[in-house]
C-alpha cells in the first residue's frame, strides 16, 4: 500500500478563521507539532452561576455570554488561525460539556423564535473517537449566559411581496399564486383543520400524527426521504410513507424491534437500508439490516452485521449509502453491501499506514471515510479519505494536522468538513478538491453560526446529521447566530462563501426574521424562515448574488402553533414542498402526538 501524502502548507493568501481577529498577511503560522498559542484577550472565563436557575440547564455558562473583547486567535489545522469553537448547550439530562466560543449556535425551526414545549434537540455525537463534540439544539430556548434562559419570540409581519422565481430550467420551485384549501387533516386524527383561518397567498399544510405506542422515554425520528408521491420516515418500530399531497398513510413496514439507524441518502432507484435492534433488552445490538423499496414499501433482503472482534462491536451502526453501495460502519471497521441484492462486496478495515482505524463515514455522491491514526502515540491524528463505492479502493488520503478532529461532513460533493481542536478549543471549516487536496479554509471573521443537528444516544451517530450548512457548486452557505432586533424579534443573515478562496461572497437577510439554509436548486439557495409566535414560516430563495430573497411560499396561519413547536428534527425540501418533524416522539400516554408537518400545493 502506498504511503499517504503529506499535508501541504497553508493556502496562499490571507488566512482566516471564525470568531476572532484575522492574522495579518505575512505572519507565519505556528509550525506543525508546536504547542498552540494560549487563549488571548476575550477568551471566555465562564460567568458566575445564577443560583436562581433550576432544571437540566441550571448554573451552566451560556454559549453566548458577553465577552470583554474579541475572541482569541487560534491556530487552524492547516497553519491558519481559526476562531474558537462554541459548543451549543446540551439536550435534556445530558452530561454538561465544556463550552467552545465562536462556532455554530444552537437553533432550528421553532427553537429561537418558537414556542417551546416538550422534546427538543439532543446532541448527536460523531462516533468512534475521543473528544467528540456535541452539537445540540436547546428546545425552544436560547442560552444567553450566566445560566439565564429566555423564550425568544417575534412579532414581525413581513411586507415583502410574493415574487416570481427566476427560470433557470433546473426544476426551480414555484411561488404560491393561489391557495388549495385541502382538508389539512393528514391522517385525520387531529381535532380541527390546521388550515382554518388560512389567508390569501398562503399555502396549506397537512399534519401526520403518530399512531404507535412508543415507550415512556420516547423514540427518535430519523431521516426524511422523498420518492415520487411519498415522503418516508422511520420511527420506533415502523417505517412509514405518507402522501406528499395530503399526508395520508400510503404504506407502513412494521419491524420486530426498534430502529437504531438510517442512512441520509437513498439509492438512485429509491431503495434504503435501515438498521434495527436485535431485541428489547439493554444488551440488544444495533445489528439487523433490512432493505426497503421506498416506491412500494416492499421489504427486501435482511442481514445481520456481526462484530469483528472484542473491540469492534455492533452496539451501534453508522449507515451511509453511495450509489448502490451501503456501508455499515461498526466501531472500528465497516462492511459494504450491494443494496440491490444484499451481497457483501468489501470491508473497511485497519490500515497499517500509521495504524489507522476507520471511525466514521459519509455518503451521497461520494463515499468518504475518517480514520483515527496512532491512538495514544505522539503522532496521534486523523485522516480523511475517499472510497470507490463499488470496490472499496481508497482513491486518496489526506492527513489532518495533529490535534484536530473531523467532527462533521457538511457536504460530500463539493467536499466541506468541520474540524475541531479540543485542546485549544478552536473550530475550522475546510473545503477539499475532488482529488483530496486542501482547497480553502472559510474565513468567518467574528461571526458565530447557527446549525441544527439531531440524534440522541447509541445508534444515532452520524457525521451528516446537521441541517443549515449547505454547499452547491463553488459556494458554501451558513446562517449567522440570530441576534435580538426590537422587543421580541431575532434576526440573522445568510453568508455565502467562495469555496475557492474561503472568503465571503455576499450576506443577505430576511426582514425581521431568522432563516436557515436548506438546499441548493440550480444556482439558487433555498432557505426556511422560522415561524414566530404569531406568524407562520416561509420558504425563500436567494439568487446567486444574494440580495433580497424571493418568497416562494408563505405557510398556513392555522398551522403556526404546530409549526413553531416542531423544532430540531429532520428537515427536507423537495419539488416545492417542505417537510419538518420534531426530533423525538415523547410517548405521552393518552395523547396523540404530531409526527410530520408539511407545506406546499
Amino acid at each position: 500500500m502506498s504511503q499517504p501524502p503529506q499535508p501541504p502548507g497553508p493556502p496562499s493568501g490571507p488566512p482566516g478563521g471564525f470568531g476572532g481577529p484575522q492574522q495579518q498577511p505575512g505572519t507565519p503560522p505556528p509550525p506543525a507539532g508546536q504547542p498552540p498559542a494560549q487563549p488571548g484577550y476575550g477568551y471566555p472565563q465562564g460567568p458566575p452561576a445564577d443560583p436562581s436557575q433550576s432544571g437540566p440547564y441550571a448554573q451552566q455558562p451560556g454559549p453566548y455570554a458577553q465577552q470583554p473583547g474579541p475572541y482569541a486567535q487560534q491556530p487552524g489545522p492547516y497553519g491558519q488561525p481559526a476562531g474558537p469553537y462554541q459548543q451549543p448547550g446540551p439536550g435534556y439530562g445530558y452530561p454538561q460539556q465544556a463550552q467552545y466560543p465562536g462556532a455554530p449556535a444552537p437553533g432550528g425551526p421553532g427553537g429561537p423564535g418558537g414556542q417551546g414545549g416538550q422534546g427538543g434537540g439532543f446532541g448527536r455525537f460523531f462516533k468512534g473517537k475521543p473528544g467528540a463534540i456535541v452539537a445540540a439544539v436547546v428546545a425552544g430556548l436560547l442560552v444567553i449566559g450566566g445560566g439565564a434562559f429566555f423564550l425568544v419570540r417575534g412579532d414581525d409581519k413581513p411586507k415583502e411581496p410574493v415574487a416570481k422565481p427566476s427560470a433557470d430550467g433546473k426544476k426551480d420551485p414555484q411561488p404560491s399564486e393561489s391557495v388549495d384549501q385541502g382538508d389539512g387533516k393528514g391522517t385525520g386524527k387531529q381535532d380541527a383543520s390546521i388550515n382554518d383561518g388560512i389567508k390569501d397567498g398562503e399555502v396549506p399544510a397537512w399534519l401526520a400524527m403518530n399512531g404507535q405506542d412508543v415507550p415512556g422515554n420516547g423514540a427518535e425520528l430519523f431521516d426524511i426521504w422523498t420518492q415520487g408521491d411519498v415522503v418516508v420516515q422511520a420511527a420506533y418500530r415502523e417505517v412509514t410513507a405518507f402522501s406528499v399531497k395530503d399526508g395520508k398513510e400510503k404504506w407502513s413496514v412494521e419491524l420486530p424491534f426498534e430502529v437504531c439507524d438510517t442512512p441520509k441518502h437513498q439509492t438512485p432507484d429509491g431503495k434504503v437500508v435501515i438498521a434495527h435492534k436485535s431485541g428489547t433488552s439493554d444488551r440488544a445490538k444495533c445489528s439487523q439490516l433490512m432493505m426497503i423499496d421506498l416506491k412500494t414499501g416492499k421489504e427486501g433482503w435482511t442481514k445481520e452485521v456481526k462484530a469483528g472482534g472484542a473491540f469492534d462491536s455492533v452496539i451501534s451502526l453508522d449507515l451511509v449509502i453511495s450509489g448502490d453501495t451501503l456501508l455499515a460502519g461498526r466501531d472500528l471497521s465497516g462492511v459494504a453491501y450491494r443494496v440491490s441484492d444484499g451481497k457483501e462486496i468489501w470491508q473497511a478495515k485497519k490500515e497499517d499506514t500509521g495504524v489507522c482505524f476507520p471511525t466514521a463515514y459519509a455518503g451521497g455522491k461520494k463515499l468518504l471515510g475518517v480514520d483515527h491514526c496512532g491512538a495514544s502515540s505522539p503522532n496521534e491524528h486523523e485522516r480523511l479519505k475517499e472510497f470507490d463505492p463499488g470496490t472499496g479502493k481508497v482513491k486518496w488520503r489526506y492527513e489532518i494536522k495533529k490535534g484536530w478532529s473531523v467532527n462533521r461532513v457538511y457536504s460530500e460533493s463539493p467536499i466541506v468538513v468541520s474540524l475541531t481542536n479540543d485542546e485549544d478549543k478552536s473550530w475550522s471549516i475546510a473545503a477539499f478538491t475532488d482529488a483530496g487536496k486542501l482547497r480553502s479554509q472559510l474565513q468567518g471573521g467574528k461571526d458565530s453560526f447557527r446549525q441544527q443537528c439531531g440524534g440522541l444516544g447509541i445508534g444515532s451517530e452520524n457525521s451528516q446529521s446537521c441541517d443549515g450548512m449547505v454547499a452547491g457548486g463553488d459556494t458554501f452557505y451558513m446562517a449567522t447566530e440570530p441576534k435580538k432586533s426590537g422587543d421580541y424579534n431575532r434576526v440573522n443573515e445568510v453568508v455565502a462563501f467562495d469555496l475557492a478562496t474561503g472568503k465571503p461572497k455576499w450576506r443577505s437577510k430576511v426582514d425581521n426574521r431568522q432563516v436557515l439554509p436548506l438546499t441548493v436548486v440550480g444556482s439558487d439557495l433555498i432557505g426556511y424562515v422560522d415561524a414566530t409566535y404569531d406568524t407562520g414560516g416561509q420558504i425563500v430563495k436567494f439568487g446567486p448574488n444574494g440580495g433580497k430573497p424571493t418568497v416562494l411560499q408563505k405557510h398556513s396561519s392555522g398551522a403556526q402553533s404546530v409549526e413553531s413547536s416542531m423544532f430540531s428534527g429532520p428537515l427536507a425540501y423537495a419539488d416545492g414542498r417542505f417537510f419538518m418533524t420534531s426530533s423525538r416522539l415523547m410517548g405521552d400516554d393518552g395523547e396523540e402526538e404530531a409526527r410530520m408537518l408539511s407545506f406546499g400545493k
